[in-house]
């Protein structure tokens, strides 16, 4: 009889000491058929080592800033090792596969093949799972004014601004919801608009708030200005159309009636992987919301989920 034995994959996340390479390695916690190559702390900056286990990788997470994501691209000799980076380099390079396998057939099927994906931004994720489905349905105009605002916790906004929010003596002033990226020139801009297929770059404002993680990105519908009259449920039923296989993204019922107190929570997600799509409103008027974990599919639970594709197993596998 002959037994084939599945060897583990060699893993290496480069930039593992950050939010998105620590909640990446949560979720790989009693996986057995991933082996972790780990990097020494004193040379988690070294050049040469940090070369040296990405061409002995078979996938490999980069969790750096965009600088240091490209460096570390260049670093690659060994045509077999498979890329995943997490930062804003590479998400509108048409080399590069666009981590959001629930958009279309075509963008899993992309992830799956590919040696190179870009996983998608946190605000973008749920702008792009509102905007891409309606666009490619002739719903939203492609030359639409598009305006989002998010309220997102403050796990993404870096080390340093976690600790000023969990410092026992934090200002007042971060108490309070705050509006930033206000010269209209957020970094996800750029892949919001091309991965939705807009014509023109949306307005975009995000509010980063007292809570640790989980964001929701609303947008906002004016009926006069689409191709036609469209009822919500029409609307619904389009974003659901396109989301009814998923085993991750979820699209409710349109109405207030599915949110049970007449509030939708930023942090509902919080933890998870998943996606809510909303459709409020009537027919003159409709706000769509798309809540996520910024941190899960908004981040690591999405980089996860690639490697399961890319890997050929359940996508689900560590993740809920």
């Amino acid at each position: 009889m002959n037994w084939r034995i599945k060897m583990a994959v060699k893993v290496y996340i480069d930039g593992q000491e950050g939010t998105t390479g620590l909640k990446i390695l949560e979720r790989f916690e009693g996986r057995n058929d991933i082996e972790l190559l780990k990097i020494d702390g004193e040379k988690r900056k070294d050049p040469a080592e940090r070369k040296r286990l990405i061409n002995s990788a078979d996938f490999v997470f980069l969790c750096l800033p965009d600088a240091a994501a490209r460096e570390a691209v260049s670093f690659v000799e060994n045509n077999h090792v498979r890329i995943i980076d997490a930062s804003t380099a590479h998400r509108t390079d048409p080399g590069w596969a666009y981590g959001f396998p629930e958009l279309s057939p075509e963008h899993r099927e992309k992830i799956r093949n590919s040696k190179r994906v870009a996983n998608p931004g946190c605000y973008a994720s749920g702008f792009i799972s509102i905007c891409y489905p309606l666009v490619k349905a002739g719903v939203l105009p492609q030359f639409y004014p598009v305006f989002a605002y998010a309220t997102s916790g403050y796990s993404g906004a870096g080390k340093k601004a976690i600790a000023a929010y969990e410092s026992d003596d934090k200002p007042e002033e971060l108490l309070s919801p705050r509006q930033y990226a206000l010269d209209m020139n957020h970094k996800h801009l750029p892949e919001m608009q091309k991965i939705s297929g807009l014509a023109y770059k949306p307005m975009f404002n995000p509010i980063v708030d007292n809570y640790y993680s989980g964001m929701v990105v609303s947008i906002p519908l004016q009926g006069r200005l689409l191709q036609k009259r469209f009822t919500p449920e029409q609307i619904r039923d389009v974003l659901y159309d396109n989301y009814k296989d998923s085993n991750f993204v979820e699209v409710k019922p349109a109405g207030s009636e599915c949110v049970p107190d007449g509030f939708l929570t930023s942090n509902g997600l919080s933890g998870t992987n998943r996606m809510e799509i909303y459709v409020f409103g009537d027919n003159d008027q409709m706000l769509l919301c798309s809540r996520l974990d910024n941190l899960g599919k908004g981040a690591s639970g999405a980089a996860v989920q690639c490697l399961n594709i890319m890997m050929g197993i359940d996508e689900t596998t560590g993740l809920i």
